[in-house]
């Protein structure tokens, strides 16, 4: 019997490749929410199968996505929350960093995710038995491949790797990282940031702008799960999931030796 872990990771394949299968089309149908933010017809694809998927395996565990997070009033203590495709932006100017993005909250806390880029074929899973991998490519939907696992770096404080927005860097941010002592920039989109954290690429992810429950619950698991920590950039407690509206506050996502500097 498959475990929720091999499901969930099952199901970003699955959405993953009907993502792909529409990027590879010449043009594609791209519309505007109601937010004003771009929704394609992969997001809706990648959805719905992760949707039925879901409720097919574990009726009991409420779900929250971001195309249907209209028509929910979440009152759980224990819900997937999924981001079908993370970085719509970066899908549609065909670029490869989104993601599909599948977590498990508990009680506020992320405590199972899977985060798949199907375009970089690279793909990074909490473990049921506690600890997080990034498998190797290619995926097999019904067989786990070989595993790396996850461990965050020892930081240098005098030689920092900080990651940042691609789509979504601002003044500000680069004002907060302006206060630490920094070796090398990196740039990624979407929720790959928390995986290259995760995987010891860098120290340090501040994030000064919107973000919603679902851009983030999965790379958090998966960076918690490899020693790390997600904070609330003003009061510098961990981040919590269930809020009303999904929303979550400016954030800081680091190795907890990084020391927190005044923003």
């Amino acid at each position: 019997m498959a475990t929720l872990q091999d499901t969930m990771r099952r199901l970003a394949i699955e959405a993953g490749a009907a993502i792909m299968e529409i990027y590879a089309r010449p043009d594609m149908d791209v519309r505007a929410k109601s937010d004003a933010s771009p929704v394609t017809e992969a997001d809706e694809a990648a959805d719905r199968i992760i949707s039925a998927g879901l409720r097919a395996a574990f009726p009991e565990i409420a779900l929250v996505t971001e195309e249907q997070a209209a028509s929910h009033d979440l009152q759980a203590r224990r819900f997937f929350i999924v981001d079908p495709l993370d970085g719509t932006k970066e899908f549609i100017k065909r670029r490869g960093d989104f993601t599909v993005n599948i977590a498990l909250v508990e009680d506020g806390v992320p405590v199972q995710g899977v985060v798949y880029a199907p375009a970089k074929g690279r793909m990074f899973q909490t473990l049921a038995e506690g600890g997080a991998v990034e498998e190797k490519a290619p995926f097999d939907p019904d067989a786990t491949g070989a595993t790396v696992p996850l461990r965050m770096r020892s930081p240098d404080a005098g030689a920092l790797i900080v990651v940042a927005s691609k789509s979504h860097r601002d003044a500000a941010t680069d004002a907060y990282i302006g206060r630490y002592t920094v070796a090398d920039m990196r740039s990624a989109g979407s929720s790959l940031k928390f995986c290259l954290l995760a995987a010891g690429e860098a120290d340090l992810y501040p994030r000064l702008g919107r973000t919603m429950e679902w851009d983030t619950a999965a790379g958090h698991a998966v960076l918690a799960a490899a020693g790390g920590e997600v904070l609330d950039f003003d009061t510098h407690a961990p981040l919590r999931y269930g809020k009303p509206g999904y929303a979550n506050p400016f954030f800081i996502a680091r190795h907890p030796d990084v020391a927190l500097v005044a923003g």
